[in-house]
């Protein structure tokens, strides 16, 4: 064995052990800045948020318009950006609509009435919305396409025997409307208030009755769902019918309607080669009450944001 081979040997293992412990010092001694962090971003559409804006509700209901802050795509607080599409966009009051209707449930008892006070266009949402009123009492509720300012509307919970007719605008239970009956604003769970058919032109029909005491509805999405009979809903279809054909005409009115423009990578298919058919879904039934989840009471005010 040579010299050099020697001294090797004897002196390159503690040279690599006193490196490797310098190493690891250094790396301790790093500042906490320089960490990489991961940050969980929250999922757009799930629990009602869509990050667009927040709407300053009171304790009570009011008619007067509510102020907004739009929050452009980011979430409130952390102020990352959740939504990528959405930026800019003019400020609009936010009219508070009165989801559920509520009138008497006994049959010998006449309707509900209310007066149709105004039809307005509301920023915030594609349908018009209605003011009306009834004594003392004003609220708001979405309009259908041929109400008219001065109609009265009726409302009423109970169920008779047979089908009544109603006018376009009434409010009654699924199993107290005919058979073909088109219905918008319906209620998911009984006394929840009308949570399915909001958009514009929009409407559900009544296809036949399921059992004794459920409702089968089909919704614009040709979606079937089967809801119990004492589920209120709105007779007739939901106003501003052209919504969606109308074109936006510029890129400055898209940017007013809050949209942020694209980088243009994204096209459409031209469909040249069909379509795929898909079966359609089948019923969903929804029960009288929520199963297996607790009632929780959403605070939608942001206090730092009203500061």
């Amino acid at each position: 064995m040579s010299a050099m081979s020697l001294l090797g040997r004897c002196f390159t293992r503690p040279i690599v052990e006193f490196c490797c412990k310098v190493t690891s010092v250094s790396c301790q001694v790093q500042p906490k800045r320089n960490r990489w962090n991961l940050i969980k971003l929250p999922k757009a559409g799930v629990n009602g948020k869509t990050f667009r804006r927040i709407v300053h509700f009171q304790d009570e209901y009011t008619v007067e318009p509510l102020n907004v802050t739009n929050l452009g795509g980011r979430d409130p607080v952390t102020g990352s950006r959740v939504v990528k599409g959405i930026g800019g966009g003019i400020k609009h009051k936010y009219h508070w609509i009165k989801w559920a209707r509520d009138g008497p449930t006994d049959l010998n008892e006449p309707p509900r009435e209310d007066r149709v006070l105004a039809i307005l266009k509301d920023g915030c949402r594609t349908s018009f919305v209605a003011l009306t009123g009834s004594g003392r009492e004003l609220q708001y509720i979405l309009a259908t396409v041929n109400m008219k300012v001065g109609d009265i509307i009726h409302t009423h919970r109970g169920i008779p025997p047979y089908p009544i007719r109603p006018m376009e605008g009434d409010s009654y239970p699924l199993g107290a409307l005919p058979k073909g009956t088109l219905v918008n604003c319906v209620e998911k769970y009984p006394g929840k208030g009308g949570c399915l058919i909001h958009a514009a032109g929009t409407f559900g029909t009544i296809m036949r009755k399921d059992t004794d005491d459920r409702v089968i509805i089909k919704m614009p999405s040709k979606r079937e769902f089967s809801l119990h009979e004492s589920c209120m809903a709105t007779v007739g279809r939901l106003s501003n019918v052209e919504y969606n054909t109308i074109p936006i005409g510029s890129a400055q009115k898209s940017r007013e309607l809050g949209n942020r423009p694209r980088s243009g990578l994204w096209q459409r298919k031209t469909g040249r080669f069909g379509r795929k058919i898909k079966p359609p879904h089948p019923i969903r039934q929804v029960g009288t009450e929520i199963s297996g989840q607790e009632e929780i009471k959403l605070e939608l005010n942001y206090k730092k944001l009203n500061d």
